[in-house]
């Protein structure tokens, strides 16, 4: 299981060569061993079928012991040989994403760069500059940087990557995907950030890259690490009716298999369960219980026929499918026709099986399955090059475009990246009839920008199916789009809050700053020749300026003067000159300042003992609880560090974790609760059910105060055709006793749904 001698001859010849190190396997004691080659032996088992030629199964030989030899001694947070890692990244690659050899060879060498003395150079002379780019792309910015998100900076040089070589962001896939199966191993608080970062922008990637296999564990797991009881919950009542769903799916399609026979063409037909991520989507913003939920699996059918006749084939499989079972017709999508940007094809609608319930019906060929299962990579397979290029070629040029355009950081950036990934398109056109693929909900604004950026920026109405439209226009599949010009027509930041995608805000803002940068060097000339009058420098008292009227900038401060914002009789006085000095009339206190923040952070600080925060007691911190999520005891929680208000304590469910993980992962720190009791918490509750009249109100109330004996501290209720909804704020001391009284709640008459409500 050492790497080879010769081998190790020759990385210690080259490395000696060029910078005096060499690298020396370490010697695992035997149950590690034994770990190492079963990793290794899956790889080879995965590749052994493959057309990979003995010379570049040669060179994944190379690339193993190189990466062997060089990771030596490290561990993974579970305690494995950090080898193990790599080794099953690069299967993942092979045979869950359907890359090639190349992408194997990159895989086992991700980290050695980052991690390890090999450097760069020494990759590219064992084994080339493609792979060697490749493993530039994977590997993470050094040192430390002086930005508000490292997270975001290191995504954007990893997208800087892909669109050279898209197999450096599907091996940032793979790598993802093998953290999260083995994230057992790390504590609670990295779990969390490591589940926010994949839920933000990993997911939606793999989505827009086709990987949808591989979306729905990211997703799977994200729920488990963020909402574990739901998750629990869950998989045990999946577990609890396998029996029952088995029985429904062989009972729907067993009419289906005799007619399907008839094709005398290869197919299969089965049912998969809906992702653990969707149930949980659906019991959470329908508000229904998961025996409510009727669609928990899907059929597919997957037949084999050849490349032109997929689309009668399919259609003819539809009509059969409609023969035997009813259909509703409003939920037939046809994405072999026109099929998604990221080149998913399939045939979807869904019927209504035995006993009423509802059942959705996949129906797609092969090679579209194949594609459907590995995304991208599968494309290579059946397609080409010519073709590949021509389902993400769009998608890889709005990607430079915005790689091309000015941020203000890289947060700006990755927001403006994740608004294209998007999950549902619409399908707009030209006057000439061109189609346009845009994220649902673009207005008419995003059309404009999608056809150029000159014509987006003079745009000052539109035409929809020749009816005249504002810009901010929601546009629906089917618009025939005509846009009006003015050359006098100039972008405000109102626009910013009209369009929806990457491309239109990232030229909005470039356009502003342009606008910005001519009015600030009008509003330059004005206080040169202000100053110049006072005989005083305006260079020399800038900053003066810039602290009292509160500008980030000297842009601003310029612009403001142009605009009128700021007028010079007014700013002057509250100037003396000195010298050539300006100074201040009435100078503020800032002592007095501070005094009045800590003694407002000291009205929100909470009663010692209650928390643990980094594993010390909370009262050594500035802390308050955040109104976003209302934290209970018992509640899972993390601990966020404010720029000026000392510690927010927010649930790991809570609306703005995600963005807060992402963006702000440094500032996150692990919280727990103790168990101290005595603390009173508010808590909202949704509580949904039949309006049979005023005695609704009578039990609900009663069941609380009397029965559970908590307070009502709000309540409103509101009824609509034989339905009500209802939400009432109560004082409660922890989780605990909310669960409680949910199940109560749940459990009278008419009751149907009662949920925590989540700001």
């Amino acid at each position: 299981m050492l790497i080879t001698q010769k081998l190790l001859d020759l990385l210690s010849h080259r490395m000696l060569s060029t910078d005096s190190t060499s690298i020396a396997p370490y010697a695992w004691p035997e149950e590690d061993q034994l770990l190492i080659k079963a990793a290794y032996r899956r790889l080879l088992r995965a590749i052994r079928s493959a057309n990979i030629t003995t010379e570049e199964k040669q060179e994944i030989r190379r690339a193993f012991e190189l990466a062997f030899a060089a990771h030596g001694d490290q561990r993974r947070k579970s305690g494995e040989p950090y080898i193990t890692h790599p080794l099953e990244v690069a299967r993942i690659c092979f045979e869950e994403l359907g890359l090639g050899y190349k992408s194997i060879i990159a895989a086992l060498l991700h980290d050695v760069v980052e991690d390890t003395p090999v450097t760069l150079h020494q990759v590219n002379e064992l084994f080339g500059p493609k792979i060697s780019r490749i493993v530039d792309g994977l590997t993470k910015l050094d040192g430390l940087y002086n930005v508000e998100s490292p997270q975001a900076e290191n995504f954007k040089k990893v997208l800087s990557t892909l669109v050279d070589d898209v197999r450096v962001i599907l091996i940032k896939m793979a790598d993802r995907l093998h953290n999260l199966r083995t994230i057992d191993g790390m504590p609670k608080h990295k779990q969390l950030k490591i589940a926010a970062e994949t839920s933000y922008i990993y997911a939606p990637l793999a989505h827009r890259l086709g990987l949808y296999n591989v979306k729905s564990e990211f997703q799977d797991i994200c729920v488990k690490i963020t909402e574990p009881d739901l998750y629990r919950d869950i998989t045990s009542k999946l577990k609890d009716t396998h029996k029952e769903r088995n029985k429904f799916i062989n009972e729907f399609i067993k009419p289906l298999k005799m007619k399907l026979d008839q094709l005398e063409m290869p197919y299969k037909i089965y049912g998969r369960p809906k992702s653990i991520s969707s149930i949980a989507n659906k019991i959470k913003t329908k508000k229904v219980n998961f025996e409510e939920i009727f669609d928990l699996f899907a059929v597919r059918i997957v037949v084999d026929c050849p490349k032109e006749k997929e689309k009668s084939v399919c259609w003819q499989i539809y009509s059969i499918v409609t023969d035997v079972h009813k259909p509703i017709p409003e939920r037939l999508r046809d994405w072999i026709t026109t099929p998604k940007s990221n080149g998913y094809e399939s045939l979807h609608t869904t019927v209504i099986g035995p006993g009423g319930k509802y059942v959705e019906i996949q129906i797609r060929s092969a090679r579209m399955d194949d594609i459907a299962e590995k995304g991208y990579a599968s494309h290579w397979k059946y397609k080409g090059v010519a073709d590949i290029h021509g389902i993400y070629d769009h998608w890889f040029n709005t990607i430079k475009d915005m790689l091309e355009t000015p941020h203000n950081d890289a947060m700006e950036f990755l927001h403006d990246f994740k608004a294209n990934l998007y999950g549902e398109e619409v399908y707009i056109y030209t006057p000439n009839g061109d189609m346009k693929v845009l994220p649902k909900g673009a207005t008419a604004l995003d059309f404009a920008f999608s056809i150029h950026s000159d014509l987006g920026v003079k745009a000052s109405a539109c035409k929809i199916n020749n009816k005249l439209v504002p810009l901010g226009y929601v546009l629906t599949s089917g618009d025939q789009v005509t846009v009006i010009t003015n050359s006098k027509q100039k972008p405000t930041e109102d626009w910013l809050k009209m369009v929806t995608t990457g491309k239109a805000k990232s030229r909005i803002r470039s356009a502003l700053k342009e606008e910005q940068k001519i009015l600030g060097e009008y509003g330059k000339e004005i206080l040169d020749r202000k100053f110049k009058n006072l005989k005083i420098s305006l260079e020399e008292n800038i900053d003066i300026l810039l602290k009292t009227f509160g500008f980030k900038n000297k842009l601003d401060l310029f612009a403001a003067v142009a605009t009128q914002q700021l007028e010079w009789s007014s700013m002057i006085k509250n100037f003396n000159i000195e010298g050539a000095k300006l100074t201040l009339i009435k100078p503020v206190d800032k002592d007095a300042v501070r005094e009045e923040k800590e003694e407002t952070i000291e009205k929100h600080h909470h009663e010692p003992g209650r928390l643990l925060i980094n594993n010390e007691p909370a009262d050594h911190y500035q802390y308050t609880l955040a109104n976003c999520c209302n934290p209970v005891q018992g509640d899972d929680i993390f601990a966020y560090v404010t720029a000026n208000s000392g510690m927010k304590i927010h649930r790991i469910n809570c609306p703005n974790a995600e963005n807060l993980m992402v963006n702000y992962g440094y500032r996150i720190l692990k919280a727990e609760w103790t168990s101290v009791s005595g603390s009173r918490y508010t808590v909202d509750l949704n509580i949904t059910g039949i309006d049979d009249g005023p005695g609704v109100i009578e039990r609900l109330t009663h069941n609380i105060s009397s029965i559970l004996g908590v307070n009502i501290k709000s309540f409103s209720i509101a009824g609509h055709e034989g339905t009500f909804e209802g939400k009432v704020g109560l004082i409660v001391s922890n989780k605990d006793q909310i669960n409680q009284i949910i199940q109560s709640l749940s459990q009278l008459p008419g009751i149907s749904n009662v949920s925590r409500v989540i700001h």
